[in-house]
Order: C-alpha cells, then sequence, then structure tokens
C-alpha cells in the first residue's frame, strides 16, 4: 500500500471519529438539564480548590509571624480561618458526593437508557434483511456493551475534561498573583503532561476499535454455541467450538490489553511528570525564600495550586484514555443507527378483508446477480386453500416472506383485495396474516400469555375456546398449573407437537382473514400429525391458506397445488390431476413414497 493511500485512509478515520465526537456531544442534549445542574456544582468545587490553598497560605504566614514575633495569640488568631478552611472541605466533600451521584446514577442513567431505545426503534425499522445478515449476538453488544461504555462520556465531559480544563485556567491565573517566577514552572511543566497524554491516547484508538469489533463476534459465537448447544453435542464438536472461541478470544484478549496498557500509562506518565514539577517549585521557592524574601505561605499556596493543578491533569488523561475506548464503541452503535430504513407507505389494509390474492408478473431475488422469482402470476379467490410444493430453494418460504413485506418485490405487484400490498403500512398488511410456522417461537412466559401473543386483550373463555378448537386444551388441562404453567425459556417442558399446538391456538385466536402454514407438521410424529392436520383444517375454515409443505400426503386436498421450480410455477392444479400429468409434481409425489 503506497504512503499517499496510507495517509487518505488515515485522514477519512480521523474525519469519521471527530463527526463520532460531534455525534456523542449532540446526543447528550436529552440530558442537558442535568448537565447544567452539574456544570455548577463543579463550579462550587472550582470555587472551594481555589480558596482552599490561599486560606492555608494565609495562615501559615500568620503562623510565622506570630512565632517570629512571640505573640501568645497564636490559636486566638488560627481558629477562624481554620474554621473557614474545615468548612470549604465539609462543601467540597458534599457537593463531590452530590455530583458523583448524579452523573452516575441520574444522568447515566437517562443517557444509555435513551440511546437503548434509539436502538430498539431503529432495530424495528430495518428491513428483516438485516436480522438475516447479521449475528443476533453483535446486535445485543452493541445495546449492551458498547451502549454502557458510551455513558462514560457523561462523565468525562463535565467531571473530567469541562471541569479539569476550567479548574486548570483558574488556577494559572491565581497562581500569576501569588508569584510570577513559580508560576511559569508550573505552566510550563503543565502542557508537557497534557501532551504526553494526548499521544498515548490516541495510539490506544486502533486498539479499541479492533477490541470492541472482536467482543461483538465472541458474543456471536457465543449466542450461536449455546443457541445450538444439541447440534454440538450430538456431533462431538466442543473441542472444536472451545478452539475457535480460544483463538477469537486470544485476538480480543491481545487488543485489550494493547489498548488497556496504553490508556493505562496516561495516568502514570502524569504523576511522573507532577513529581517532577514539585521537586522544581520547592527548589525554586527555596530560592526565593531565602534570595528575595518571598512569604513562605506564597510557596506552600502555589505548591498546593500544583497539587490542585495535578488533579485535574490527572483526570484529563484518564479522560482522554477512555475516550478512545468511548469512540470505537459509538462507531459501533451510530453504525447502526445510520442504516438506511426500509421505506413505509402510510395506506390502510382493506376493510372488510375478502381475501382475494393476487400476484401479477412479480419479480424477485435476494442477489440481484441470481434472479430467484420471475414473472410469478396467480390469482388466489378468498376462502382457497393453496399448497406450495417444490424443491428447496425453489422459493417457497420467498413467497411467504413477499406476502408478509418482510422483503419487497422489485417489480410486479401484489395485491390483496385489489389493493397494492406496496401502498399499505408494513404494519398494515401483516395485520391481514396469521402464521404457523416449522419453527415454532414460544417465549418464557405462562401458556395464556404464549397464546394471546397476537391477541393481548383476550380474555381467559376466549384463550381456553381457542385451544379447545386447536386440540390442545387436554394436554394444557394436564400441566402442573393448567393455564398459568410457565414455559420454560427454551420451552423444554413440552414437547414439540404440543409447541405447534400452542402456535396454532395463537393463530386461532388472532382471527386474521388469510392464513400461512409454513411446514407446519415437518417435526411431529404421525399421530400428533393427525392432531395438527385436524386442528389445521378448523383453523382454515373460510380463510385465504396459504401452505408450504414438504410431505405432500398434508395438502391432498388443497384447492390449487402451485408447483415451485426455479422461483417459477411450472405446475398447478389439484391432487389428482397434477398426478395424472405424471410432470414434475408426480415425481416429487412418488419420489416420497419411493424413499
Amino acid at each position: 500500500m503506497s504512503v499517499k493511500k496510507k495517509q487518505t485512509q488515515t485522514k477519512e478515520k480521523k474525519r469519521l471519529f471527530d463527526r463520532n465526537t460531534r455525534r456523542l456531544i449532540r446526543s447528550m442534549k436529552p440530558i442537558r438539564g442535568w448537565l447544567t445542574l452539574s456544570a455548577m456544582l463543579c463550579a462550587v468545587l472550582i470555587g472551594c480548590a481555589v480558596a482552599a490553598p490561599q486560606i492555608l497560605g494565609d495562615l501559615i504566614d500568620r503562623l510565622y509571624a506570630d512565632t517570629k514575633s512571640g505573640s501568645d495569640q497564636i490559636v486566638a488568631h488560627l481558629l477562624p480561618g481554620l474554621g473557614v478552611l474545615l468548612a470549604l472541605y465539609a462543601l467540597n466533600a458534599v457537593v463531590t458526593y452530590g455530583n458523583s451521584y448524579l452523573l452516575n446514577t441520574v444522568v447515566t442513567r437517562f443517557y444509555t437508557a435513551g440511546l437503548r431505545v434509539r436502538l430498539s426503534e431503529k432495530l424495528g425499522k430495518l428491513p428483516v434483511s438485516y436480522m438475516d445478515k447479521t449475528p443476533f449476538g453483535d446486535v445485543i453488544d452493541r445495546m449492551m456493551d458498547d451502549v454502557g461504555s458510551m455513558s462514560s462520556i457523561v462523565y468525562n465531559l463535565i467531571e473530567v475534561l469541562m471541569t479539569g480544563f476550567l479548574q486548570m485556567l483558574v488556577i494559572a491565573v491565581f497562581l500569576f498573583f501569588e508569584d510570577w517566577h513559580l508560576a511559569l514552572v508550573v505552566v510550563v511543566l503543565s502542557p508537557l503532561s497534557v501532551f504526553l497524554s494526548g499521544k498515548l491516547a490516541s495510539l490506544s484508538e486502533k486498539y479499541w476499535h479492533k477490541h470492541f469489533n472482536l467482543g461483538g463476534e465472541l458474543f456471536a459465537l457465543a449466542e450461536e454455541s449455546f443457541t445450538n448447544y444439541p447440534v454440538t453435542k450430538a456431533f462431538n464438536r466442543e473441542n472444536a467450538m472451545k478452539e475457535k472461541y480460544a483463538k477469537l478470544n486470544r485476538t480480543h484478549q491481545q487488543n485489550g490489553i494493547a489498548a488497556n496498557f496504553l490508556s493505562a500509562i496516561v495516568q502514570p506518565a502524569i504523576v511522573f511528570v507532577d513529581a517532577l514539577a514539585y521537586i522544581v517549585i520547592a527548589l525554586v521557592g527555596g530560592w526565593l525564600i531565602t534570595k528575595h524574601g518571598v512569604p513562605i505561605g506564597t510557596v506552600v499556596t502555589v505548591i498546593l495550586f500544583a497539587r490542585q493543578m495535578s488533579t485535574p491533569l490527572e483526570r484529563i488523561a484518564f479522560g482522554l484514555g477512555e475516550s478512545q475506548q468511548v469512540k470505537a464503541a459509538s462507531k459501533r452503535v451510530f453504525d447502526l443507527l445510520d442504516l438506511p430504513e426500509e421505506p413505509d407507505a402510510a395506506g390502510e389494509a382493506p376493510k372488510p378483508v375478502k381475501g382475494h390474492v393476487e400476484f401479477d408478473k412479480v419479480c424477485f431475488s435476494y442477489d440481484p446477480e441470481k434472479p430467484l422469482i420471475r414473472n410469478l402470476t396467480m390469482d388466489v379467490q378468498p376462502g382457497q386453500k393453496i399448497a406450495i410444493v417444490g424443491p428447496t430453494g425453489a422459493g417457497k418460504t420467498t413467497i411467504v416472506n413477499l406476502l408478509m413485506r418482510f422483503y419487497d418485490i422489485q417489480s410486479g405487484e401484489i395485491r390483496i383485495d385489489g389493493r397494492n400490498t406496496a401502498e399499505m403500512s408494513r404494519s398494515e398488511a401483516r395485520k391481514l396474516f396469521a402464521m404457523v410456522l416449522q419453527e415454532t417461537w414460544l417465549f418464557k412466559g405462562t401458556v395464556a400469555e404464549n397464546v394471546a401473543y397476537g391477541c393481548p386483550d383476550a380474555t381467559r373463555e376466549q384463550i381456553v375456546e381457542a385451544c379447545e378448537s386447536a386440540y390442545c386444551d387436554r394436554f394444557i388441562r394436564a400441566l402442573p398449573d393448567g393455564y398459568d404453567t410457565v414455559i420454560s425459556e427454551d420451552s423444554t417442558n413440552i414437547s414439540s407437537g404440543q409447541k405447534q399446538l400452542l402456535t396454532i391456538a395463537r393463530a386461532l385466536l388472532a382471527d386474521r382473514s388469510l392464513l400461512i402454514l409454513d411446514e407446519a407438521t415437518s417435526n411431529v410424529d404421525t399421530r400428533t400429525e393427525l392432531l395438527l392436520q385436524k386442528a389445521m383444517d378448523r383453523l382454515m375454515g373460510g380463510r385465504t391458506s396459504f401452505v408450504i409443505a414438504h410431505r405432500l400426503s398434508t395438502i391432498v386436498n388443497a384447492d390449487t397445488i402451485l408447483v415451485i421450480r426455479d422461483g417459477q410455477i411450472v405446475e398447478q392444479g389439484k391432487h389428482r390431476d397434477l398426478l395424472a400429468r405424471r410432470g414434475f409434481y408426480y415425481e416429487l409425489f412418488t419420489s416420497q413414497y419411493r424413499i
């Protein structure tokens, strides 16, 4: 790679990170009121930091003068100043606690909660294709760890950067009022600390970026491993998965160590420079006392001011080191927030819905270079049961995705009761359909809650009625707590067939005009399949239904069977007619029995 190209890439990265920094600051707009309050508290702390050294310096001068003159009123002279000093330190402690509580408990909570809400809303507006391509673990990592890291920017901006720089500026002014010789020593050495901290912090940036990206990959790999745990065990792939995880984890660890080392070394570097400053100030101060008669209190005040200046320097150093971590995390969060949202129309679905569905020269492909569905045309009358069959990869499930507007077609039209679905909002289009899929999904909750997922306002009587119609009321009542039995997170306390019956009850309760059944009986035994078939027949009664099936014996009574091959309808008709033609459907049907 040429030097010029490297320089261009470096400038581009810097530009992106600078833009992220500006966005980080803008993202705190909802909590600006709390930040203003925190800034006011920080101003009080700066006042305490400036006043205390001056009072202590005056007390030392008074003590020196009284001791030299032999006064017996030393304690009386010191008590008022000590009282004020004690009150200042008490005020400093109370305000410090209040500001820390405000930043860590109130502001940070609102900030992180707001970001996670924005991310959640964004995910709801992204196309389904994004979730198909992105590991769930990586999305969760961005919402949890990356947003958690970004919350530290609130603390850094107020407590570290703003307060630190302001405190240094105020102290520098008061230093010159005390003694310009000593002030120059402090002011000359301070920029060296800032320069060192900035240099070391910038070196850690690239390591933090890699560290967070690898963290997302680790999260995704762990989620994948535990989600598919039985498969991993069945094929004895535990050691292979461990090795894969260990390799990725080592790289993640190495980048983390490098990033943490470079961030952590900033503060010791500041402490080292501060120690040199104390030595120089003490030596110069001693020389000024002996040669130029500078008051001892003035030197003590300057030393205390130098200490007050080193504290914000250490905070700034810590903030600069942590800011690289925040930048890396924020880039991943903002990348997600910047993803293009799927366009949506504002139209409503037809009411009442009859269920007339038309595909008019529909074309679609997941990859523009690999056409899948080409000029698909079909006319489904209200109440018809349409079976869609074909080999794996022919485009059967894709038709379902297009009906539900999980994906948008490239050309043509899909119409429901004469209205183009592209002109309806996605939510309106999806309200027309109930779905029963091959992969049953139940969440951790009671049986009743799972059945009522598509109709949360349903009464217990309506839930029971739907379960009776789906032939699952009997096994539900046999469960320990009946309809109040809690289904485990992985749904292992009920069988696959029982889960499928519950999803059918869910679809019945939703009572939608159109129905999609995608391989709904593929994972159950023959006896349960008969129950499922009876439940599905009841579910399909009076509804326009699209049934995708590999077991062709389950769709012999369909009104129309569409045979899909390479994204196109190659045959259509009733079961007997298709068998009589001895075409592709005949081959599919007879091959199942030969097997």
